[in-house]
């Protein structure tokens, strides 16, 4: 089996190739079409040669049944019609897709940070914040494809999560306050120097993640949460969240049930190869 396998962003389509592991190929900017993409697709198949399958990782709600790409994203076309067969039709090749969260987490799941685990959630934590939830070893999408939409949760501030919870918006936080415009990787770097500003707006960041993951862990009761995203590289963060949350859990005595808290081990690559692994469980 060799497959072409895409990665849609908002900026690029990732591309490789999928025999029994990963070739990573290149990248080329997102199209603002459908007739584009196709055609970007199609020099990638003649690219790799011998392909037998596409797999994607793409942003939305996929749905597998009905074929489409739902919700809406940075590449509005890709919710335009029955996605899935206009591209078999104009590739003419099997296509698999399946939302980029849960290709990370189907990656993380089969071969990464989750390999020994049947039930746990694989939160994303970006620009904004995603997910993925496994119970018995399986994706659970929810009745309405809703399933580890993690960052639309709200916190005691009545701010969703993915307001709550990332860099970007931490350092725009960081802005109002002071009014020097900074990054996320500078916001951290000041929190490093103990920098008291700085440190209070990350321990806040902090502090609403770990109040999500307990309504999670007390609903769920996951044995392990896996954190991706840019954030993850940072060597403190699983400890973080982890002494956090069980001091939530502590409060009302039931400690013993806190996940284990693990970062994720594929990172650029994990939407590619988890597309490649949902593709080998549709089509075999």
């Amino acid at each position: 089996m060799s497959l072409a396998v895409f990665d849609i962003g908002g900026t690029f389509v990732k591309f490789g190739k999928w025999t029994e592991e990963l070739t990573t190929l290149g990248k080329f900017p997102t199209p603002k079409s459908y007739p584009e993409l196709v055609s970007e697709m199609q020099k990638v198949v003649a690219q790799i040669g011998d392909v037998t399958g596409i797999a994607l990782s793409a942003p939305g709600a996929v749905n597998v049944k009905e074929r489409r790409i739902d919700g809406i994203s940075a590449v509005p076309f890709i919710h335009e019609g029955r996605f899935f067969d206009l591209l078999e039709a104009d590739l003419n090749l099997p296509v698999a897709i399946e939302n980029d969260a849960n290709c990370a987490g189907i990656c993380e799941m089969e071969l990464g940070a989750g390999k020994d685990s049947l039930n746990s959630v694989f939160v994303v934590i970006g620009t904004g914040i995603g997910g993925a939830i496994f119970i018995d070893g399986k994706l659970y999408k929810g009745a309405h494809l809703f399933g580890g939409e993690f960052g639309m949760m709200k916190n005691a501030n009545g701010e969703t999560l993915s307001i709550n919870g990332t860099a970007v918006k931490m350092a725009a936080r960081y802005e109002k306050a002071t009014g020097e415009k900074i990054d996320g990787v500078e916001l951290f770097a000041r929190y490093d120097k103990g920098e008291e500003l700085a440190i209070e707006i990350i321990n806040s960041m902090y502090d609403n993640i770990a109040d999500s993951l307990y309504d999670i862990q007390v609903v769920m009761d996951p044995e392990k949460v896996i954190l991706g995203g840019g954030i993850s590289a940072r060597p403190d963060l699983a400890e973080q969240l982890s002494t956090r949350l069980e001091m939530r859990l502590k409060e009302l005595g039931v400690e013993y049930i806190l996940p284990e808290i693990a970062t994720a081990q594929y990172q650029n690559d994990a939407n590619l190869i988890g597309a490649a692994l949902n593709y080998q469980q549709i089509h075999g």
